[in-house]
């Protein structure tokens, strides 16, 4: 007797069978634990003759174009000072653009400078302004006769920073300005990033520094490395000698992609003259209402804490203060630091919060993170471990409060804060501010000294009243 025909249902099970194994072996296994869910293919070079049209590609070391045109440089996307571009060419130290439509690139000032430190002035302004022993933009032509043939291909995502290392090995600026301006220029060309976090977006290959070694990067406080290596595992990073080093070999390179960061370059956007933050300006470009939580979520998530944790406005609110009284600078009156703290400890045994007093140099980096990714209010004298806000989860509850010497007043926390869809509000002693109404910049003396005075009935007062009437008319 011959076998029965299978049945529909033994059909149907043998199909879900072979997705599944189809699924575990071919998908890649960083698809199903982070952010980066789907790499597409590695970009093509229009104008490189040397494959045969629809035919996969192969990895190759170098870009040929024998006798045909040299492949023209694209600009994806640019705001002063943050700019994506393919096909970008350096060669002997110089930064080319090829294009045979030059009226159609950006000024090239706004892309690229000098790479030296920030001063004031409008004599430094002027030396900072590049020329063509920095960057050219040159036609098909001209590129021919400088390169040859073809040039060594630099693959995948590259992150090209032409910043001098004044501001690098400052947690803040690395973070809240480098980091944070670098990802929102990349994640414009996903501006539907989810609450997930979940991106299309290939991960950066290499960091590429043009004006630094490899031993000025790291902040004091230790975080800049963290953040990195939570943020994207893989990133291999290159400095002052790689460059040096391709510049001395005498042959051009090219590269697939280049996320450009110039600082000086960035200074001329509207957006810097507004916050006085060079981030500020990739904020012209399109994005998502998410875009910050793919790093967030990477970097909290390697801290050991669930991506999920400080959503929502139903549990539990955690306020932490970030205390200065140790550090020396910029401190609070030492009566008004104490009378904080018994306001704080007032409302956490009337309502139930949770409440850390924190001095965030004798805590591990971990512990930082952590509690930064349970926050719900984040509260601090002007400095340095504000930037912790970067790791709060944004919802309608999620509060900064920032204390100033009264009549003085930064941007860089109030910004970020913002930046990220949060409240923030300035305090000066008894007085608090948030946007629309907030100030002009200005350091007055007392700016940095320690004798900064606080209300801290006042600060906890606004804690409740954000937790327990602005939370519920929100969830409501």
């Amino acid at each position: 007797m011959g076998l029965a025909p299978p049945t529909k249902r033994e059909i149907l099970l043998v199909c879900l069978l072979f997705a599944g194994l189809y699924y575990l072996i071919f998908v890649p296994a960083e698809t199903l634990h982070n952010h980066f869910v789907s790499v597409p293919a590695p970009l093509s070079f229009p104008g490189d003759h040397t494959k045969a049209a629809g035919a996969s590609r192969v990895y190759d070391t170098r870009l040929s174009w024998d006798a045909y045109e040299v492949p023209q440089t694209k600009i994806i996307a640019h705001v002063p000072g943050w700019s994506i571009i393919d096909r970008l060419y350096i060669y002997k130290g110089v930064v080319y653009i090829v294009s045979n439509q030059p009226e159609k690139v950006p000024d090239r000032a706004a892309i690229y400078s000098k790479g030296v430190d920030i001063e004031v002035g409008e004599a430094a302004e002027k030396a900072r302004l590049p020329d063509d022993t920095d960057i050219r933009i040159i036609g098909t032509v001209e590129a021919r006769a400088l390169f040859g043939t073809g040039a060594q291909i630099l693959d995948g995502v590259t992150y090209f920073v032409n910043d001098p290392p004044q501001f690098i090995r400052h947690y803040y600026h690395w973070a809240a300005e480098l980091w944070f301006g670098f990802w929102r220029t990349y994640s414009s060309l996903d501006p539907s990033i989810p609450a997930s976090g979940n991106t299309t977006l290939p991960p950066p290959r290499r960091m590429l520094f043009t004006r630094l070694d490899a031993f000025r990067w790291r902040d004091y406080s230790t975080m800049n490395q963290w953040i990195v290596r939570a943020s994207f595992p893989g990133l291999t990073m290159e400095f002052i000698d790689d460059w040096d080093d391709r510049a001395k070999m005498g042959v051009p390179f090219v590269f697939e992609r280049v996320v450009l960061a110039d600082r000086s370059a960035a200074m001329a956007a509207l957006n810097y003259q507004r916050y006085q933050r060079t981030a500020g300006a990739a904020f012209a470009l399109p994005g998502s209402a998410h875009w910050w939580l793919a790093i967030r979520d990477n970097v909290v998530q390697f801290a050991g804490v669930g991506a999920a944790v400080g959503a929502g406005t139903r549990a539990r609110p955690v306020i932490t203060y970030i205390s200065r009284q140790e550090w020396g600078r910029r401190m609070l009156v030492p009566a008004d630091h104490e009378r904080l703290v018994r306001a704080l400890r007032r409302i956490e045994a009337a309502y139930g919060y949770e409440v850390h007093i924190v001095v965030p140099e004798k805590m591990t980096r971990l512990a930082q993170l952590q509690l930064a990714a349970r926050t719900t209010i984040l509260m601090g004298v002007h400095g340095n471990g504000l930037t912790s806000l970067l790791w709060m989860k944004p919802n309608a509850r999620s509060t900064v409060m920032e204390f100033f010497y009264p009549g003085g007043f930064a941007h860089d926390y109030e910004y970020t804060t913002h930046a990220l869809g949060m409240t923030h509000y300035g305090f000066w002693n008894d007085v608090a501010f948030t946007s629309p109404d907030i100030p002009l910049p200005a350091y007055p003396e007392g700016f940095q000294g320690n004798s900064i005075p606080l209300d801290g009935d006042v600060v906890a007062d606004l804690c409740v009243h954000r937790l327990e009437l602005e939370g519920e008319a929100d969830e409501g």
